[in-house]
């Protein structure tokens, strides 16, 4: 289940969710103190834990009647030496009477096989051998006739020295985990006092989900993608006209908005008059959202729910009408006309409706010869080389682009018409006759495709715009699909062709768009 975030302060003592696990290592003191001796040291010769490295060696003295310390002084032991003895102790389940009593220099574990850690992270082989040596109050260890440490050693202590780094950086980032745990909890409480939802319907506080669908969401935490599309005019004036000039769809009434995102159209509903909002959004951008509400003093009657809206659950059985800035590029780029269907099946009163209600798809016929040329002849000579094995790579891309009305060569032709309030989500796939009205006599480079919307349903005021290049121009832009050959044309003959539209498979917010024209066949991905 998703957290939901209010604008308004949430009642105290809900459950504080569980936080990382410290393991046997504690993950502060793993960061802060690295080098201390204290944790968990098991003794070679027994299975007591000792709560330090000097505890250790005052138990052996003590119960096993051994000292290390004298072991090591005995056999000239350096720090290659040392680590191969406590391994070889471990390995070998060697007892304390044993050690003692090995004749001087004569040492059973010189094989290189005991340079391998019997325990993991073993307390006894991280200490400094100095420091061991004086913990008993004997003074510093002198340093062995060899001099300098052998490789072996410098290996070891490479490896012991990278474990604990390790440790370090697998610590903090749990701490960090849990910091963002707390902050979504912080966020999350809010809207306890107004919904009544408990720590139990609060999953995204204990777990967060990561899923298929991350990068997408994460797309839409970045401000400048909020930024484009509220500075577009034609979009966000459109449904700012909408509520504003028809007060009486929206007076008292419950409303739901789909990816709410800066929570622009969430507020747009408010002022017209709604009870109550509700804005679902799964980016990041609606913590954003949040204070942007708080700013407007609208935390009374605008909710925000983080997550997905197949994920969360309203704290409210129906909502009267939903909202929501669903299209995107050939209309149904990003499916997320499936989430707005999802919500309207599960949440939609029997007589509420669904804004914007009506949607178009259209095609229209282009010439132009110079941008055929700039994309596909381009790569018959690329600095000399012969590069055109690049345009059937090429040509499958759709490309998204402002085109020029003067381009155009023939009427626009819908191919769909899509009725938010009754269209299923198996419709958004399908193919459809067409046939285009050409009205210049040249040749055809490209056919382009756009959308128009309409708010019309129960409207006094109906609003509609268009992302057609013959209007102004939009965030949308059009969807060129460029012909692999230019197609001559003549003005008043008509082009006949059957277009498909289905969802990738392989990513399925993306597009995949055929056309079947007389004697050539095409399939374009839109992404």
């Amino acid at each position: 289940m998703a957290e939901c975030i209010d604008t308004r302060y949430g009642r105290g003592g809900d459950e504080v969710p569980e936080l990382s696990d410290s393991d046997d290592d504690d993950q502060w003191q793993c960061m802060e103190e690295e080098n201390s001796e204290d944790g968990q040291v098991t003794c070679p010769f027994c299975d007591r834990l000792l709560s330090s490295v000097s505890n250790t060696l005052q138990h052996c003295s003590a119960e096993h009647t051994v000292s290390l310390v004298d072991v090591i002084r005995k056999h000239n032991l350096d720090d290659y030496g040392y680590i191969k003895m406590i391994n070889f102790i471990r390995a070998t389940k060697c007892s304390a009477v044993s050690l003692a009593g090995l004749s001087e220099g004569a040492v059973p574990w010189e094989s290189e096989d005991f340079l391998r850690p019997v325990l993991q992270d073993d307390p006894l082989l991280q200490t400094d051998l100095e420091e061991l040596c004086g913990s008993e109050g004997t003074g510093p260890f002198p340093v062995p006739s060899s001099g300098a440490p052998s490789y072996g050693v410098l290996l070891q202590r490479d490896q012991t020295a990278e474990e604990r780094v390790q440790r370090a950086e697998d610590a903090l980032a749990r701490a960090m985990d849990d910091l963002h745990k707390l902050k979504l909890l912080a966020q999350g409480l809010v809207l306890s006092a107004e919904t009544g939802r408990g720590p139990e319907n609060m999953g995204a506080v204990a777990e967060l989900r990561e899923d298929e669908d991350e990068a997408y969401f994460s797309s839409y935490g970045h401000y400048s993608i909020h930024e484009e599309m509220l500075k577009d005019k034609v979009r966000t004036e459109s449904y700012r006209d909408f509520m504003d000039f028809n007060p009486e769809v929206f007076k008292d009434k419950v409303v739901l908005d789909v990816g709410c995102g800066t929570g622009i159209l969430s507020m747009f509903a408010a002022r017209s008059g709604a009870k109550s909002v509700f804005g679902v959004d799964q980016s990041d951008i609606i913590y954003q959202a949040m204070d942007i509400v708080r700013s407007n003093q609208l935390e009374d009657r605008v909710t925000l729910i983080k997550g997905r809206i197949e994920d969360i659950k309203l704290p409210v059985e129906k909502v009267d009408i939903i909202i929501s800035e669903w299209m995107g590029y050939f209309l149904l780029f990003e499916s997320m006309l499936d989430s707005v269907l999802y919500a309207r099946d599960l949440y939609l009163a029997d007589d509420g409706s669904v804004y914007p209600d009506l949607c178009n798809i259209s095609l229209v016929a282009a010439g132009d010869a110079e941008k055929h040329r700039d994309r596909l002849a381009f790569w018959d000579n690329v600095y000399g080389f012969n590069m055109a094995c690049m345009k059937k790579a090429v040509l499958p891309e759709a490309v998204v682009e402002v085109v020029k009305a003067e381009t155009l060569i023939s009427e626009p032709t819908v191919i769909q018409t899509i009725d938010c309030n009754k269209v299923s989500i198996s419709e958004l796939e399908f193919a459809s006759d067409f046939c285009i009205k050409i009205t210049d006599t040249t040749d055809c480079t490209a056919i382009v495709g756009y959308f128009d919307i309409f708010f019309d349903k129960g409207c006094s005021d109906k609003v509609t715009f268009s992302t057609g290049p013959q209007f102004m121009k939009t965030h949308w832009k059009q969807t060129v699909f460029l012909l692999e050959n230019p197609l001559p044309v003549q003005a008043g003959e008509e082009l006949k062709g059957r277009i498909t539209v289905r969802k990738n498979r392989k990513d399925p917010r993306s597009l995949l768009v055929t056309f079947d024209l007389p004697d050539w066949r095409q399939t374009y991905s839109v992404q």
